[in-house]
C-alpha cells in the first residue's frame, strides 16, 4: 500500500531507503526543537508549550508535504523568522506575542490564498537578486550576533556598544568548544552535526555545573499556554501592516529557495520547474497557520531536508518517519529543557544560553554564502544589498534591513538611469516604507 501510494517504484527507492532518509533528516534538523523554545521564552511564551507546539505544528506540516506533494522535504520554524518574531516585533516593537502571532496567522493565510494562484512568482521574479541575497546574509549575521550574545563572547560596553566578552568564564569557555565541536563534526561531514554538538556540549555542561538535569523522559507538557491564545483581531492594526508583509515575504522567498535548492540535489526539477510546487507550497503555508494556533512561529520547508535526500530520499514516505520523530520528541521534554534552558552567571543581568548558542552561530555562517551571489562592482545592486545586510544586525531588525535595501535600490536605479529594471511593485513597497517611517 505504502509502495504504491508513494509511488517507490516510480521514484526509484524502497521502503527501507525512505525510512533510513527520514531518519537522517529529522537527525539533522531536530536542534530546532531544543532552539526554538528557547528563542520564544525570550518574548514571553511558556517553554513547554512552545516545545510541543514546535514538534507538533513540524510533524503536521512534514506529513501535509508527504501526502500532498510527495515530496521528501520536512518543516519546521524557520531559523530567522523566529527571531524577528521575538526580537523585532515583540522586543524592539513591544508587541505582545499574541498579537504577533496573529499578524503570523494572516500573512500564513495570505500565503495560503497566493498559493491557489500565480501571484506569488510575480513577486519572487519582481524582488532583484541582490536583494533577495543580501536578506539572506543579513539574517545570517543577526542569527549569529544573538549567538555571540547567548555565548558570553559579546556583551554590552559603554564605549563602543558591544565588546568581548570574559573569555575565561565557564560559560563562554563551554560555547567555544561547542562552536569548535560542530564545526569539526560538519568538516568531518557527520550527519546531523548540529544535533551532537549540542548533545556532547550539553553533557560537559552538566559537568561544570552550567547545565541541569531534569531527566529524559516524562509526560508532554501542557500545550494550553500558547493553544489558541493568538490575536488575530489585534493584528489589524495599521501598525502591523509592514510586521506582517515581512512574515509573508520571509516565508515565501524561504520556501521557494529550500524548495528549488532540494529540487536540484533529488532532481526533481523539470525543465527548470518543480511538478507539484503548488502543493508544496500550500503544504508550507498550512503549516504556517497551524503552527500559529499551537504557538510557535512561521513554519517552512527546511534546506536540511538535502540529509535526507542524500541518503536516498525520494517521496513523502520520509517525511512520515520524520513526522513521526518529531511527535516522539514531546516525550522528552526534561531533555530540551536541560539542553534549551538558560544559565545566569552569579551576579550577572543577563540570561546566558552557552549550549544552544554555537547551532545559532554556525547557522548564521550557513547563511553568508549569498553574499558570493552579489555583483560588488555594480553600486546600484551592491550598495542595496549591503545596507541590506548590515543594517538587521546592527538595528536587531529585519523589517528595516529589507526597508532600507528597497528604498536605496529604487533611488539609485532612479537616479542611474535604469529606472526600467526595476519591477512597479519594488516602487510600491519602497514608497510604501517610506511613508513608514515619516507616518509611523
Amino acid at each position: 500500500m505504502l509502495k504504491i501510494f508513494f509511488k517507490l517504484d516510480e521514484a526509484g527507492t524502497n521502503i527501507r531507503t525512505e525510512v533510513l532518509a527520514g531518519f537522517t533528516t529529522f537527525v539533522t534538523m531536530a536542534y530546532i526543537i531544543f532552539v526554538q523554545p528557547a528563542v520564544l521564552a525570550n518574548a514571553g511564551m511558556d517553554f513547554g508549550a512552545v516545545m510541543v507546539a514546535t514538534c507538533i505544528a513540524s510533524a503536521i506540516a512534514t506529513i501535509l508535504m508527504g501526502v500532498l506533494a510527495n515530496y521528501p522535504i520536512a518543516l519546521a520554524p524557520a531559523m530567522g523568522h523566529n527571531f524577528f518574531f521575538v526580537y523585532t516585533v515583540c522586543i524592539a516593537m513591544g508587541i505582545p506575542w499574541q498579537k504577533a502571532l496573529g499578524a503570523n496567522f494572516i500573512s500564513g493565510c495570505a500565503f495560503i490564498l497566493f498559493s491557489l494562484f500565480a501571484i506569488r512568482e510575480k513577486i519572487i521574479n519582481a524582488v532583484p537578486n541582490a536583494l533577495k541575497d543580501g536578506i539572506a546574509v543579513g539574517i545570517g549575521l543577526l542569527i549569529a550576533l544573538i549567538g555571540f550574545e547567548w555565548a558570553g563572547l559579546v556583551v554590552p560596553h559603554s564605549g563602543t556598544f558591544i565588546g568581548l566578552g570574559d573569555l575565561k568564564s565557564k560559560p563562554v569557555l563551554l560555547s567555544i568548544f561547542g562552536i569548535l565541536l560542530i564545526s569539526i563534526l560538519l568538516t568531518r561531514r557527520v550527519k546531523g552535526s548540529i544535533l551532537w554538538g549540542i548533545l556532547v556540549t550539553a553533557i560537559l555542561g552538566y559537568f561544570l555545573g552550567l547545565v541541569k538535569f531534569y531527566g529524559i523522559v516524562s509526560p508532554p507538557p501542557s500545550l494550553k499556554p500558547t493553544l489558541f491564545k493568538l490575536d488575530i483581531l489585534g493584528a489589524f492594526d495599521i501598525g502591523l501592516v509592514t510586521v506582517i508583509f515581512v512574515f509573508f515575504f520571509l516565508d515565501l522567498f524561504d520556501t521557494v529557495g529550500t524548495l528549488i535548492g532540494v529540487g536540484q540535489q533529488a532532481g526533481f526539477m523539470k525543465y527548470g520547474r518543480m511538478p507539484r510546487a503548488n502543493k508544496a507550497l500550500l503544504s508550507d503555508a498550512i503549516g504556517t497557520v497551524e503552527g500559529t494556533l499551537l504557538g510557535t512561529s512561521t513554519i517552512t520547508s527546511y534546506i536540511e531536508s538535502a540529509a535526507g535526500v542524500a541518503a536516498g530520499g525520494r517521496t513523502g514516505l520520509a517525511n512520515l518517519v520524520t513526522a513521526g520523530l518529531f511527535i516522539l520528541s514531546i516525550f522528552f521534554y526534561p531533555l530540551v529543557k536541560m539542553i534549551g534552558g538558560g544559565y545566569l552567571p552569579t551576579g550577572g543581568t543577563a540570561v546566558l544560553y552557552p549550549v544552544t548558542a554555537p547551532a545559532l552561530i554556525i547557522v548564521g555562517s550557513m547563511m553568508l554564502t549569498n553574499a558570493t551571489k552579489i555583483d560588488w562592482r555594480d553600486y546600484t545592486e551592491s550598495i542595496p544589498a549591503f545596507l541590506t545586510l548590515i543594517i538587521m544586525p546592527v538595528t536587531f531588525s529585519i523589517t528595516e534591513g529589507i526597508s532600507f535595501g528597497f528604498i536605496s535600490y529604487s533611488i539609485l536605479k532612479l537616479v542611474s538611469r535604469k529606472a526600467r529594471e526595476v519591477h512597479w511593485i519594488i516602487y510600491l513597497f519602497s514608497a510604501l516604507f517610506v511613508l513608514r517611517y515619516i507616518f509611523l
